[in-house]
């Protein structure tokens, strides 16, 4: 597709720390200066998933500068749901430190094979804890969700629900006609929307051409986008109680 430049920030990348990961930060920034973005959000899977990194690694991101290579870096974490009450595998001290929290369904991190009752009410557990910035990969067909109901809590709450480039591209076939149901619910309740790349390497940051196609499609209007620009960003990351010092 090209420079994108339509979206400045790309909040869902993995580094090296992921353990399926393939880059580090220095070569994620440069990427995506070059794609034309001025922010990232380094958010490894926390410590639930099998390879990834210890608490530690979370808690020591505060050594990570502010900016690198004129990108606006983002310390945060994409956590695992583990159980129907929504508890991340993260720690709470943590949690509050980071400036951004992922969360979502994984396989072999402790909740799989539920029924749409358990996965829809986990996740409503998660959103309501007050931890969850933003809901990633919604659609994903091995947890299935009430979607409608998932929708109007993020709203309630305050969360964002992502748009996944990587579920129609590389992972979670069969997403698509649940991201449907989430961007229409999204577009009727005026939830916000994250555009992620999910890249696993440098040079997957800042692809979003699938998810956008989607997006346009069904209409969503582009003010509900969270991550057009770093200064959107900031603004909804102050909506959430986080001020990140750039």
């Amino acid at each position: 597709m090209g420079i994108e430049t339509r979206i400045k920030a790309d909040l869902h990348i993995h580094t090296l720390a992921s353990g399926h990961g393939y880059s580090t930060v220095r070569e994620i920034c440069r990427s995506a200066r070059e794609r034309g973005l001025e922010m990232v959000g380094i958010c490894d899977h926390g410590p639930a998933m099998p390879g990834a990194a210890h608490p530690y690694h979370f808690a020591n991101l505060i050594v990570l500068p502010r900016t690198i290579d004129g990108i606006k870096v983002l310390r945060g974490a994409e956590c695992n749901i583990v159980d129907i009450e929504g508890k991340l595998d993260l720690h709470e001290r943590i949690l509050k430190v980071l400036d951004i929290v992922l969360a979502g369904f994984h396989l072999f991190c402790g909740f799989d094979n539920r029924s749409v009752e358990e996965n829809t009410q986990a996740i409503i557990s998660a959103v309501r804890s007050g931890y969850v910035d933003i809901l990633v990969h919604p659609g994903n067909p091995l947890y299935p969700l009430d979607y409608e109901t998932v929708v109007r809590e993020a709203v309630r709450a305050g969360v964002a629900l992502e748009v996944n480039n990587a579920s129609f591209t590389i992972v979670r076939k069969g997403s698509e006609e649940n991201c449907e149901k989430v961007v229409k619910f999204a577009k009727e309740f005026g939830a916000y929307v994250c555009v992620g790349s999910d890249a696993h390497d440098a040079s997957m940051v800042g692809v979003f051409d699938k998810a956008l196609e989607l997006i346009d499609r069904l209409g969503l209007p582009e003010e509900q986008i969270i991550n057009r620009t770093a200064k959107t960003v900031i603004e909804f990351l102050k909506t959430r109680g986080k001020e990140p010092g750039f």
